[in-house]
């Protein structure tokens, strides 16, 4: 490096302005450039005279990774600069402070901490459909826009499925912030996207009660422990939490990634549905667990190396989707209910960890209240939610892998398609009523989602009977 950053400093058309902040391993410089209009930011490695092999690499790393990621939940990239000048990143500057400031004022109240924790599950989630899993996710590296977005930064410690991981090539520590690293991270891995999920768990703890699940641990040793043992359940700090909130905590820092949530939109989706959460012992829990239940999982523990990684980010999160099932329960759509259901049962055959949304919309009107009431004079809403849970009998997937929601809209296909990006849909599966003049001409409800969801989408169809046969 033979360039030292400084105020005025001119670099490949970018001239540094005020330093804007000083950490560890890098600083944060404002900059400017005449072909750009936004604000920019340009951030250089602490690179000492000596040897600085993990800065040095790390900072490769985010080299690689930056440039590649798109879309409101990352910073825009607008320049990289070589190592044998000035290593730099330049990237949009999101305004705003990190969210360590705010979670300083931690705890906050439970509308607010779904809010914050759905916004980061969103953004966790779309990151990894970009085939990166950050590694060191925690306040200091999320930003929000004045949208709403969350942004997620610094790449240093991230690995990408389709680039070398530089990081595990040289190194063998775990490399992570210690309050916040999952127990995996901690034995050396570094392919798991539910690594990821348990530091988000650690979050969602911090801003429940403003305490951190496993203290703050300054070595590996201090670290350890989390192979075995639980943190202090939210509620025995925050008696008046939910249970549900507590569940979707607690799940998300389950020492084994198989018992956490499988992907970054399951989780988002439970902390948006909480009326659908399905509580266990762990949402039940008020006491910190007993001595001799820790040293029973100590010595399951012990021994352990590892446990079981998916092939790659985008492999897991094809392997749990989620799907959503729109059925019409007419009455004279039972036979086309019946298909749906059976097309459902055969796709959960080779994708059993899916979770299954049953959507059902009233179509409401445009001009005129319309009947709350159903023929048997019971609240149209219910006896609609009754119909999909008798619909889905027989499905065997437990109620947290299984919900149900009545939509009201005058228009249906809206209704299904909003559903479906607002929850991070995978798939949906829905039928199609019978060929006619009408829909022909004026559009169907299935041809409507085919045509604008963002999804995948599968459509059933009775079989059309002939006249002469019937």
């Amino acid at each position: 490096m033979k360039l030292r950053p400084h105020s005025g400093l001119e670099i490949d058309g970018f001239t540094l302005g005020e330093k804007l902040h000083e950490g560890g391993f890098a600083t944060i410089w404002e900059v400017t450039h005449p072909l750009y209009r936004t604000p920019l930011v340009m951030k250089v490695p602490k690179i000492m005279d000596g040897y600085d092999g993990p800065t040095i690499v790390g900072f490769e790393v985010e080299q690689m990774i930056q440039p590649r990621l798109t879309g409101p939940h990352v910073p825009k990239t607008y320049g990289i600069g070589d190592f044998a000048v000035l290593p730099y990143i330049v990237t949009e500057r999101v305004p705003g402070d990190n969210l360590l400031i705010r979670f300083r004022q931690a705890p906050f109240a439970v509308s607010d901490v779904i809010e914050m924790a759905a916004r980061m599950a969103d953004a966790l989630h779309d990151l990894h459909r970009q085939h990166v899993i950050h590694l060191d996710l925690k306040p200091e590296n999320i930003l929000q826009r004045p949208g709403g977005e969350m942004v997620l930064v610094d790449y240093g410690l991230s690995r990408h499925d389709e680039l070398p991981d530089l990081l595990a090539e040289e190194f063998t520590i775990p490399m992570g912030t210690f309050p916040y690293i999952a127990p995996e991270q901690f034995l050396g891995a570094r392919n798991d996207p539910r690594s990821d999920i348990f530091a988000l768990g650690a979050m969602i703890y911090q801003a429940a009660t403003g305490k951190l699940p496993f203290g703050k641990p300054e070595t590996l040793r201090g670290v350890r422990p989390r192979l075995w043992k639980d943190p202090v359940p939210p509620r025995a700090h925050v008696p008046e939490m939910p249970e549900w909130l507590q569940e979707i905590i607690l799940r998300a820092l389950e020492v084994d990634p198989a018992r956490r949530y499988q992907t970054a939109a399951q989780m988002a989706f439970d902390l948006t549905h909480p009326a659908q959460v399905k509580i266990t012992a762990r949402g039940l829990k008020t006491k910190a667990d007993s001595r001799g239940t820790v040293w029973r999982r100590w010595w399951q523990m012990r021994k352990v190396k590892g446990f079981a990684a998916p092939a790659s980010v985008l492999s897991q999160i094809a392997k749990a989707p989620i799907l959503l099932v729109a059925v019409d329960l007419s009455p004279e759509m039972e036979s086309l209910g019946a298909k749906l259901r059976e097309a459902l049962r055969r796709m959960l055959v080779t994708e059993p960890d899916t979770r299954v949304a049953c959507v059902n919309v009233i179509k409401t009107s445009r001009i005129a209240i319309d009947a709350t009431v159903d023929e048997e004079g019971r609240n149209l809403h219910v006896s609609r939610l009754l119909g999909l849970r008798d619909w889905a009998e027989g499905i065997d997937l437990g109620e947290e892998r299984l919900t149900f929601s009545v939509l009201e809209n005058t228009d249906p296909a809206a209704a299904i398609i909003d559903y479906a990006r607002h929850n991070n849909v995978d798939h949906i599966l829905m039928g199609a009523r019978g060929h006619s003049s009408t829909r022909r001409y004026l559009g169907s409800v299935s041809a409507q989602v085919v045509a604008e969801a963002h999804c995948s989408v599968t459509v059933i169809r009775r079989r059309e009977v002939p006249e002469a046969e019937a």
